[in-house]
Protein backbone atom coordinates (compact mmCIF):
# COMPACT_ATOMS: atom_id res chain seq x y z
CA UNK A 1 0.00 0.00 0.00
CA UNK A 2 1.45 3.37 -1.05
CA UNK A 3 0.83 6.30 1.29
CA UNK A 4 1.27 9.85 0.04
CA UNK A 5 2.58 12.62 2.28
CA UNK A 6 0.11 13.46 5.03
CA UNK A 7 -2.13 10.48 4.28
CA UNK A 8 -2.89 8.03 7.09
CA UNK A 9 -2.95 4.24 6.50
CA UNK A 10 -6.45 2.84 6.25
CA UNK A 11 -7.52 1.14 9.47
CA UNK A 12 -8.15 -2.56 8.97
CA UNK A 13 -10.94 -4.45 10.73
CA UNK A 14 -10.32 -5.59 14.28
CA UNK A 15 -9.09 -9.21 14.10
CA UNK A 16 -11.45 -11.92 15.27
CA UNK A 17 -10.91 -15.65 14.77
CA UNK A 18 -12.91 -17.02 11.85
CA UNK A 19 -15.62 -19.41 13.12
CA UNK A 20 -14.97 -22.94 11.92
CA UNK A 21 -11.47 -22.18 10.64
CA UNK A 22 -9.75 -25.45 9.78
CA UNK A 23 -6.33 -24.34 11.00
CA UNK A 24 -3.22 -26.42 10.40
CA UNK A 25 -3.72 -29.38 8.05
CA UNK A 26 -1.66 -32.47 9.00
CA UNK A 27 -2.09 -33.93 5.49
CA UNK A 28 -1.05 -30.73 3.68
CA UNK A 29 2.40 -31.92 2.58
CA UNK A 30 1.09 -35.09 0.96
CA UNK A 31 3.73 -37.21 2.67
CA UNK A 32 3.31 -40.96 3.07
CA UNK A 33 1.79 -40.33 6.52
CA UNK A 34 0.19 -37.22 8.08
CA UNK A 35 2.34 -34.87 10.17
CA UNK A 36 0.53 -34.08 13.43
CA UNK A 37 1.12 -30.81 15.20
CA UNK A 38 3.58 -30.86 18.12
CA UNK A 39 1.79 -30.83 21.44
CA UNK A 40 1.83 -31.93 25.07
CA UNK A 41 -0.76 -32.16 27.86
CA UNK A 42 -2.22 -28.95 29.24
CA UNK A 43 -2.07 -26.84 26.07
CA UNK A 44 -5.14 -25.13 24.59
CA UNK A 45 -5.65 -25.54 20.80
CA UNK A 46 -6.70 -22.44 18.85
CA UNK A 47 -7.39 -22.67 15.11
CA UNK A 48 -6.96 -19.77 12.68
CA UNK A 49 -6.77 -19.45 8.89
CA UNK A 50 -4.10 -21.92 7.70
CA UNK A 51 -2.49 -22.21 11.15
CA UNK A 52 -3.05 -23.49 14.67
CA UNK A 53 -1.68 -22.37 18.04
CA UNK A 54 -1.24 -24.47 21.17
CA UNK A 55 -1.41 -21.96 24.00
CA UNK A 56 0.23 -22.56 27.37
CA UNK A 57 -2.31 -21.03 29.77
CA UNK A 58 0.19 -20.91 32.65
CA UNK A 59 2.87 -19.02 30.70
CA UNK A 60 0.12 -17.21 28.73
CA UNK A 61 2.08 -17.60 25.47
CA UNK A 62 2.21 -20.10 22.57
CA UNK A 63 4.08 -23.29 23.37
CA UNK A 64 3.74 -24.39 19.75
CA UNK A 65 2.36 -23.10 16.46
CA UNK A 66 1.90 -24.87 13.14
CA UNK A 67 1.31 -23.22 9.76
CA UNK A 68 0.91 -24.54 6.22
CA UNK A 69 2.60 -22.51 3.45
CA UNK A 70 1.56 -22.91 -0.19
CA UNK A 71 4.38 -21.22 -2.07
CA UNK A 72 2.75 -20.95 -5.53
CA UNK A 73 -0.39 -19.20 -4.24
CA UNK A 74 1.11 -16.80 -1.68
CA UNK A 75 -0.56 -13.37 -1.71
CA UNK A 76 1.44 -10.20 -1.07
CA UNK A 77 -0.38 -8.05 1.51
CA UNK A 78 1.38 -4.93 2.77
CA UNK A 79 1.42 -4.48 6.52
CA UNK A 80 -0.34 -1.38 7.82
CA UNK A 81 -3.41 -0.50 9.85
CA UNK A 82 -3.73 -3.81 11.70
CA UNK A 83 -4.47 -3.75 15.41
CA UNK A 84 -3.51 -6.41 17.94
CA UNK A 85 -6.27 -8.19 19.85
CA UNK A 86 -6.78 -10.77 22.56
CA UNK A 87 -8.39 -14.03 21.47
CA UNK A 88 -11.98 -14.02 22.79
CA UNK A 89 -11.93 -17.82 23.14
CA UNK A 90 -9.49 -17.54 26.07
CA UNK A 91 -9.78 -15.90 29.46
CA UNK A 92 -7.67 -12.76 29.87
CA UNK A 93 -5.50 -14.47 32.48
CA UNK A 94 -4.56 -17.14 29.91
CA UNK A 95 -2.95 -14.71 27.45
CA UNK A 96 -0.71 -11.65 27.66
CA UNK A 97 -1.89 -8.48 25.98
CA UNK A 98 -0.72 -4.90 25.54
CA UNK A 99 0.29 -4.63 29.20
CA UNK A 100 3.38 -6.74 28.51
CA UNK A 101 4.57 -4.72 25.49
CA UNK A 102 3.79 -1.09 26.28
CA UNK A 103 6.48 1.53 27.03
CA UNK A 104 9.44 -0.83 26.75
CA UNK A 105 11.80 -2.43 24.24
CA UNK A 106 9.85 -5.64 23.71
CA UNK A 107 8.37 -6.43 20.30
CA UNK A 108 5.37 -8.62 19.64
CA UNK A 109 7.39 -11.29 17.90
CA UNK A 110 5.28 -13.27 15.43
CA UNK A 111 5.78 -16.98 16.07
CA UNK A 112 3.74 -17.61 12.94
CA UNK A 113 5.50 -15.33 10.47
CA UNK A 114 2.88 -12.90 9.17
CA UNK A 115 3.43 -13.74 5.49
CA UNK A 116 3.30 -17.54 5.89
CA UNK A 117 -0.49 -18.19 5.96
CA UNK A 118 -1.30 -15.51 3.34
CA UNK A 119 -2.21 -17.78 0.42
CA UNK A 120 -5.21 -18.88 -1.58
CA UNK A 121 -7.77 -16.36 -2.79
CA UNK A 122 -7.54 -12.70 -1.76
CA UNK A 123 -10.30 -12.86 0.84
CA UNK A 124 -8.77 -15.89 2.55
CA UNK A 125 -5.33 -14.29 2.57
CA UNK A 126 -6.74 -11.07 4.06
CA UNK A 127 -8.44 -13.10 6.79
CA UNK A 128 -5.20 -14.97 7.54
CA UNK A 129 -3.32 -11.67 7.78
CA UNK A 130 -5.71 -10.38 10.45
CA UNK A 131 -5.54 -13.70 12.30
CA UNK A 132 -1.78 -13.26 12.80
CA UNK A 133 -2.45 -10.14 14.86
CA UNK A 134 -3.78 -11.99 17.88
CA UNK A 135 -1.62 -11.87 20.99
CA UNK A 136 -1.79 -15.68 21.08
CA UNK A 137 0.37 -15.73 17.92
CA UNK A 138 3.27 -13.73 19.39
CA UNK A 139 5.82 -13.74 22.19
CA UNK A 140 8.07 -11.00 23.60
CA UNK A 141 11.32 -10.46 21.71
CA UNK A 142 13.92 -7.72 22.20
CA UNK A 143 13.39 -4.90 19.71
CA UNK A 144 16.89 -4.50 18.29
CA UNK A 145 17.40 -5.85 14.77
CA UNK A 146 20.47 -7.77 13.68
CA UNK A 147 21.63 -10.44 11.27
CA UNK A 148 20.60 -13.27 13.58
CA UNK A 149 16.97 -12.24 13.50
CA UNK A 150 17.16 -11.55 9.76
CA UNK A 151 18.28 -15.14 9.24
CA UNK A 152 15.47 -16.38 11.48
CA UNK A 153 12.82 -14.46 9.56
CA UNK A 154 14.08 -15.69 6.18
CA UNK A 155 14.37 -19.41 6.91
CA UNK A 156 10.96 -20.26 5.44
CA UNK A 157 11.82 -18.60 2.13
CA UNK A 158 15.21 -20.27 2.02
CA UNK A 159 13.81 -23.75 2.67
CA UNK A 160 11.04 -23.30 0.10
CA UNK A 161 13.56 -22.25 -2.51
CA UNK A 162 16.38 -24.69 -1.79
CA UNK A 163 15.06 -27.85 -0.12
CA UNK A 164 13.42 -29.17 -3.28
CA UNK A 165 10.10 -29.04 -1.44
CA UNK A 166 7.64 -31.04 -3.54
CA UNK A 167 5.18 -28.63 -5.21
CA UNK A 168 6.73 -25.85 -3.07
CA UNK A 169 4.73 -26.60 0.05
CA UNK A 170 6.10 -26.25 3.55
CA UNK A 171 4.80 -26.71 7.07
CA UNK A 172 6.50 -24.73 9.82
CA UNK A 173 6.33 -25.43 13.55
CA UNK A 174 7.48 -22.72 15.95
CA UNK A 175 7.18 -21.83 19.58
CA UNK A 176 8.79 -20.56 22.74
CA UNK A 177 11.27 -22.63 24.73
CA UNK A 178 9.99 -22.21 28.28
CA UNK A 179 12.53 -22.56 31.08
CA UNK A 180 12.12 -22.14 34.82
CA UNK A 181 15.11 -19.75 34.78
CA UNK A 182 13.58 -17.36 32.20
CA UNK A 183 13.76 -13.78 33.56
CA UNK A 184 10.69 -12.30 35.24
CA UNK A 185 9.16 -9.07 33.94
CA UNK A 186 5.78 -7.47 34.73
CA UNK A 187 4.52 -10.78 36.09
CA UNK A 188 5.59 -12.73 33.01
CA UNK A 189 8.61 -14.89 32.34
CA UNK A 190 10.31 -13.82 29.12
CA UNK A 191 11.54 -16.74 26.97
CA UNK A 192 15.21 -16.59 26.11
CA UNK A 193 14.92 -19.07 23.25
CA UNK A 194 12.52 -19.92 20.45
CA UNK A 195 12.41 -22.92 18.12
CA UNK A 196 11.42 -23.46 14.52
CA UNK A 197 11.10 -26.63 12.43
CA UNK A 198 10.60 -26.53 8.67
CA UNK A 199 9.07 -29.67 7.13
CA UNK A 200 8.53 -30.65 3.50
CA UNK A 201 7.79 -33.56 1.18
CA UNK A 202 11.03 -35.00 -0.20
CA UNK A 203 9.25 -35.82 -3.49
CA UNK A 204 8.22 -38.88 -5.53
CA UNK A 205 11.82 -40.08 -5.95
CA UNK A 206 11.95 -40.49 -2.18
CA UNK A 207 8.53 -42.09 -1.87
CA UNK A 208 6.87 -38.94 -0.60
CA UNK A 209 8.92 -39.14 2.60
CA UNK A 210 8.86 -36.40 5.21
CA UNK A 211 11.99 -34.24 5.60
CA UNK A 212 12.66 -31.46 8.10
CA UNK A 213 15.29 -29.34 9.84
CA UNK A 214 15.24 -27.58 13.21
CA UNK A 215 16.50 -24.24 14.50
CA UNK A 216 16.80 -22.28 17.73
CA UNK A 217 16.89 -18.49 18.12
CA UNK A 218 18.65 -17.31 21.28
CA UNK A 219 18.08 -13.77 22.58
CA UNK A 220 19.82 -14.36 25.92
CA UNK A 221 22.75 -12.00 25.36
CA UNK A 222 21.79 -8.63 26.78
CA UNK A 223 18.13 -9.49 27.43
CA UNK A 224 18.48 -8.15 30.99
CA UNK A 225 19.50 -4.74 29.61
CA UNK A 226 16.20 -4.63 27.68
CA UNK A 227 14.11 -5.72 30.65
CA UNK A 228 16.01 -3.62 33.21
CA UNK A 229 17.39 -0.58 31.38
CA UNK A 230 20.06 1.21 33.35
CA UNK A 231 20.42 -1.57 35.91
CA UNK A 232 23.91 -2.08 37.23
CA UNK A 233 25.54 -5.29 36.11
CA UNK A 234 23.20 -5.85 33.18
CA UNK A 235 25.13 -7.28 30.24
CA UNK A 236 25.29 -5.11 27.12
CA UNK A 237 23.12 -6.01 24.15
CA UNK A 238 24.47 -8.98 22.24
CA UNK A 239 23.42 -10.43 18.91
CA UNK A 240 20.49 -12.71 18.35
CA UNK A 241 22.09 -16.09 17.71
CA UNK A 242 20.53 -18.56 15.29
CA UNK A 243 21.47 -22.24 15.47
CA UNK A 244 20.63 -25.28 13.38
CA UNK A 245 20.00 -28.03 15.91
CA UNK A 246 18.87 -31.66 16.03
CA UNK A 247 15.08 -31.87 16.11
CA UNK A 248 15.49 -34.34 18.98
CA UNK A 249 17.06 -31.54 21.04
CA UNK A 250 13.99 -29.35 20.44
CA UNK A 251 11.79 -32.16 21.75
CA UNK A 252 13.99 -32.41 24.85
CA UNK A 253 14.07 -28.65 25.47
CA UNK A 254 10.32 -28.15 25.09
CA UNK A 255 8.79 -31.43 26.24
CA UNK A 256 6.70 -31.45 23.06
CA UNK A 257 5.77 -34.66 21.26
CA UNK A 258 7.19 -34.05 17.78
CA UNK A 259 5.86 -37.29 16.30
CA UNK A 260 7.54 -38.22 12.98
CA UNK A 261 9.59 -35.00 12.81
CA UNK A 262 12.47 -36.35 14.89
CA UNK A 263 13.09 -39.29 12.57
CA UNK A 264 12.76 -37.07 9.46
CA UNK A 265 15.56 -34.68 10.53
CA UNK A 266 18.09 -33.88 7.75
CA UNK A 267 20.65 -32.33 10.10
CA UNK A 268 23.83 -34.31 10.82
CA UNK A 269 25.34 -33.72 14.25
CA UNK A 270 28.96 -32.57 13.85
CA UNK A 271 31.46 -35.41 14.22
CA UNK A 272 32.93 -35.61 17.70
CA UNK A 273 30.09 -33.68 19.34
CA UNK A 274 28.93 -34.85 22.74
CA UNK A 275 25.73 -36.87 22.71
CA UNK A 276 24.17 -35.13 25.72
CA UNK A 277 20.89 -33.58 24.63
CA UNK A 278 21.17 -29.83 24.35
CA UNK A 279 24.99 -29.78 24.40
CA UNK A 280 26.15 -26.80 22.33
CA UNK A 281 28.61 -29.00 20.46
CA UNK A 282 25.60 -30.52 18.71
CA UNK A 283 24.38 -27.13 17.52
CA UNK A 284 25.69 -25.23 14.51
CA UNK A 285 25.53 -21.45 14.68
CA UNK A 286 24.46 -20.15 11.30
CA UNK A 287 25.67 -16.76 10.12
CA UNK A 288 24.25 -17.01 6.60
CA UNK A 289 21.94 -19.24 4.62
CA UNK A 290 24.92 -21.06 3.12
CA UNK A 291 25.53 -22.52 6.59
CA UNK A 292 22.12 -24.25 6.62
CA UNK A 293 22.15 -28.02 6.09
CA UNK A 294 19.08 -29.35 4.27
Amino acid sequence: MTITHGEQPQRKPHPRPTPGSAGYDAAFLGTSAPVPMPTKPGLIPLTYTHFTVRQDPARRMPAATAVNIDGPTLVDIARGGESWALDPRLAKDQQWGAELYSSNRLDRGHLVRRQDPLWGDQATAERANLDTFHYTVCAPQADYFNQGRELWLGLEDYILGHAGAHLQRLSVFSGAVFDAEDPAYRGAQIPRRFFKIGAWNAGPKNGGALACTGYVLDQSDGLDSVLRPGARGAAPLGPFKTFQVPVADIAHLTGLDLGPLTAADRYSVPRGARTTLGAMERWREIEGFNDVQL
